[in-house]
């Protein structure tokens, strides 16, 4: 990591200093990594991610302890 603005990453770059980058992301950094100059994946703290996830059923409410998975897929 070169500065600390830096917000695109080579994937190279990304392997040879994985620990530097996973110390980035927990602090709340996030990176475009890229291959061949070309956007691949992008790196986030799951704080993050939350932000994208919305709650459908609470399984817990339906049956204490939560519904078995095979009922669920049984009736899809």
């Amino acid at each position: 990591m070169t500065n600390s603005t830096q917000q695109i990453v080579g994937l190279k770059e990304l392997r040879e200093n994985i620990n530097t980058y996973i110390n980035a992301v927990k602090k709340g950094r996030s990176f475009i990594v890229v291959k061949k100059s070309k956007p691949v994946f992008k790196i986030s703290s799951l704080a993050e991610a939350d932000e994208y996830w919305e709650p459908i059923v609470d399984f817990t409410k339906i049956k204490k302890g939560g519904v078995n998975i095979n009922q669920i897929l049984s009736r899809l």
